[in-house]
């Protein structure tokens, strides 16, 4: 599929629901489960590969893994690539184009600090040049999980900047429900809500203006402390 076709996902009648992946095996039933695109979460592929989240995980390890959750399925695929490990523009659009995406998330906050809203919007806009049509850009927004005075404020502006830079979709990651609605109406076009196993729902999501919803290392986390649980009754 096509990134067109994957960027209309984001327009139809119902969210665009994103259970993220973190191997070929977990993108397999993702896509035998009926969703249409799989998103990877770079928390949990960074910890199977043996790295923590934070960009730690070497590039060439990150997009390779990529690369086989691309060929494992036959829907379209969007990578989280945190904040693009320090590529230059067209050398990340070169990488991802060549492992099979369609998409791509990028993070506005790197080392624990948020990135200066105009040097973001510049990146943005250089991947986007580059990439042209062919690359779906999820901008996420940071500034509810950095120590923000106004993160609602704060989603705003970076939103409005992030859509002039190009980007696709907009991702206040952790907005809580009730901010949501106040951004997506302020920010205009897709965004992306942030679902977990337990809550919030996409249904409530939804209803707040989410158009997009994917659930971050929330389903790998959630694996991966039942299977925590499990180990000492093994024996």
């Amino acid at each position: 599929m096509t990134a067109e076709l994957f960027r209309a996902l984001h327009h139809g009648g119902t969210p665009l629901v994103l259970p993220n992946a973190w191997d070929p095996v977990s993108a397999r039933l993702i896509a035998e489960a009926g969703f249409p695109a799989v998103a990877t979460s770079s928390g949990a592929v960074a910890r199977v590969l043996g790295y923590d989240d934070g960009q730690l995980t070497p590039p060439e390890q990150m997009f390779a893994a990529v690369a086989q959750i691309v060929r494992a399925v036959g829907i379209p695929v969007t990578a989280d690539l945190e904040a693009g490990y320090g590529l230059a523009p067209k050398e990340f659009v070169e990488r991802l184009l060549a492992t099979g995406a369609v998409g791509c998330n990028l993070e506005d906050s790197v080392g624990g600090e948020l990135v200066d809203v105009a040097k973001q919007a510049d990146y943005l806009a250089e991947v986007r040049a580059a990439a042209g049509a062919e690359l779906v850009i999820n901008a996420r927004v940071d500034t509810f999980v950095r120590r923000v005075e106004d993160p609602v404020a704060a989603a705003i502006t970076r939103g409005r900047e992030y859509r002039r830079a190009g980007a696709d979709c907009v991702y206040p990651i952790l907005a809580p429900v009730y901010q949501i609605k106040q951004v997506a109406e302020a920010v205009g076009g897709p965004i992306n809500g942030h679902a977990k196993v337990g809550g919030p729902s996409p249904t409530e999501l939804a209803a707040a203006g989410a158009t997009r919803i994917s659930y971050g290392t929330s389903v790998h986390d959630h694996l991966m402390n039942h299977l925590r649980d499990l180990l000492p009754t093994l024996t």
